[in-house]
């Protein structure tokens, strides 16, 4: 389940940099090489620069990542037209001031979808092997195997509540890795879904129907006030 690129939104004004090219300003620290790409299509301001601590006031473009845009932080901001959201996710942004004004709001889905599906294994596996109690009690004094009660994830069966591009890669890294039973639901996705067609899975109909099923749960979907 992932959102649309943009949100649905009247068609953006032009920005206009005195060099013909478009200024955004990066309100969040970006990889050194993402910036160095941004510079080959944009005027690019960083919060280290010093014309940075006008953001507010001149900016017509924005790049973000884990900041928060509020309706508050949208009325300081009286020339914004554009947006740019790191990630899927974009509940940090207040659609509805967007809206009201006209502001594109644009994030990038599945280009982080790799890094958060191996994040979710690695977390499956530190709850499922109990690696941070075990590690814990490991600091005041040596831990008995028998003390150590983990599961192992071997054939076991993910629940999957989103089936877009970061729960399609989870269900692919925990079939391979453990050649785990797939069940998956997305009331947004069609049945069948080409996307997935490649991975074995059993279709739910329901989401209760994926609570009673699977043993490990894992969920992708944005929030709203559905969710």
């Amino acid at each position: 389940m992932t959102p649309t690129s943009t949100l649905d939104l009247h068609e953006s004004r032009p920005v206009i940099s005195g060099k013909g090219r478009p200024t955004v300003y990066c309100i969040d620290q970006f990889h050194p090489q993402a910036v160095e790409h941004a510079r080959t299509l944009f005027n690019v301001v960083l919060p280290s620069d010093s014309e940075f601590k006008d953001w507010r006031i001149n900016a017509t473009a924005i790049l973000m990542k884990s900041s928060w845009m509020r309706a508050e932080d949208i009325a300081s901001c009286p020339n914004l037209i554009a947006i740019g959201k790191q990630g899927v996710g974009i509940d940090k942004i207040d659609a509805k001031a967007c809206a009201e004004r006209s502001i594109k709001v644009i994030n990038t889905p599945g280009a982080n979808a790799r890094a958060v599906a191996e994040l979710v294994l690695a977390l499956a596996m530190s709850v499922a092997r109990e690696i941070r109690s075990i590690t814990q009690r490991q600091l005041d004094h040596p831990v008995n195997k028998e003390t150590c009660s983990g599961l192992t994830l071997y054939k076991k069966k993910i629940g999957v509540l989103g089936m877009g591009n970061i729960g399609r890669t989870v269900a692919e890294i925990f079939r391979g890795a453990f050649d785990a039973e797939v069940i998956a639901y997305d009331p947004f996705l069609p049945c069948p879904a080409d996307s997935w067609a490649h991975i074995p899975h059993e279709r739910a109909a329901t989401v209760e129907e994926v609570y009673t099923k699977c043993d490990i749960l894992t969920i992708y979907v944005p929030l709203t006030t559905e969710t």
